[in-house]
């Protein structure tokens, strides 16, 4: 079984908060980006890299390929996944991989969606796989930075 510290919803994937102070907080060594989009664009994952420490590794994978080959992770992998869409989570749990608990950090405002917090911004396809990964058990914290208090979304599904 992989040992994912932590899984991270936030629509900008990889940035300072999350390339340092989440790892720092973790003590992750690897950063596991799930999308599909990024796992194609070396220009993105070249931006990313330039905020994660050197001693941190980085894999950008599809959301298939992170179902396919999370398992397979070596025991000192200490993985920091991170998803940019609660729809990229919930396949990812659907699909197999034991996740007990996600950090909603950042979803952006948008036309269609309702601010719930001054980070977090929701749809009804949002609100959606979040009931539905409440469902599957897992647990659902808001919460930007480490020493913030965390926020139970489904109050506000």
């Amino acid at each position: 079984m992989p040992n994912i510290l932590l899984t991270r919803i936030d629509n900008r994937l990889i940035h300072g908060q999350v390339g340092v102070t989440w790892v720092n907080h973790l003590g992750a060594n690897l950063i596991v980006v799930a999308n599909d989009e990024v796992a194609e664009d070396e220009v993105q994952q070249s931006l990313m890299d330039m905020v994660v420490p050197d001693v941190i590794g980085t894999r950008y994978f599809s959301i298939q390929k992170t179902i396919d080959v999370i398992n397979m992770a070596a025991d000192d992998q200490l993985i920091f996944l991170v998803c940019r869409t609660p729809q990229d989570a919930l396949k990812i749990v659907e699909g197999g991989v034991d996740i007990k608990k996600i950090n909603i950090g950042n979803m952006h405002f948008a036309k269609g969606k309702q601010q719930v917090t001054s980070t977090v911004s929701l749809d009804e396809s949002d609100k959606e796989a979040f009931r539905k990964l409440h469902k599957l058990g897992v647990k659902l914290e808001i919460r930007r930075v480490p020493d913030e208090k965390a926020q139970d979304i489904t109050k506000f599904l």
